[in-house]
């Protein structure tokens, strides 16, 4: 059975879950355009961690950031490879959506690998599908060629 929970990213299980996730990420572009936090990075201030488990294995993970703006940063939403084409990132970011939205956060903003980065096609298929749209760079970053930003406004006018 599949369920999210929050978690611990530098406890035994799931910190291979994270060090997976930043070893893709290390491949996947160039490093002085890779945002991407390792295990003490993600169980710092401001943000909240979930694993995916299947049964007790975990994964899946993503993570918010609290941002000084009202929006909060998805970070590091990432499935095991045997895991992959079950749906459990949309999962994940519907779950970060969802609490979001309960807290009050105005907008889920994220940074992802521009169009020319392959690696990315995926995920930024799943973000336009869910509804994010892109927009300029967010809270605590700059311009990059490598990067696209995204942002879901979470209470939309009527």
């Amino acid at each position: 059975m599949v369920h999210i929970r929050l978690a611990d990213p530098t406890s035994d299980g799931v910190r291979q879950l994270v060090q997976a996730h930043f070893a893709h990420s290390e491949t996947a572009g160039p490093a002085e355009s890779n945002h991407t936090m390792d295990a003490q990075g993600l169980a710092g201030p401001d943000m909240r961690f979930w694993a995916v488990y299947n049964d007790s294995r975990p994964v899946g993970c993503g993570a918010l950031k609290t941002l000084p703006d009202g929006t909060a940063e998805v970070k590091s939403v990432h499935v095991l490879s045997s895991e992959r084409g079950k749906g459990l990132a949309r999962e994940i970011m519907n779950h970060l959506a969802t609490l979001a939205r309960a807290e009050g956060v105005s907008a889920l903003v994220l940074e992802t690998g521009a169009a020319h980065l392959g690696e990315y096609d995926a995920a930024r298929k799943l973000y336009e599908a869910l509804g994010y749209a892109y927009c300029g760079p967010i809270y605590g970053y700059e311009a990059d060629p490598n990067s696209a930003f995204m942002r879901l406004d979470l209470n939309p006018k009527a």
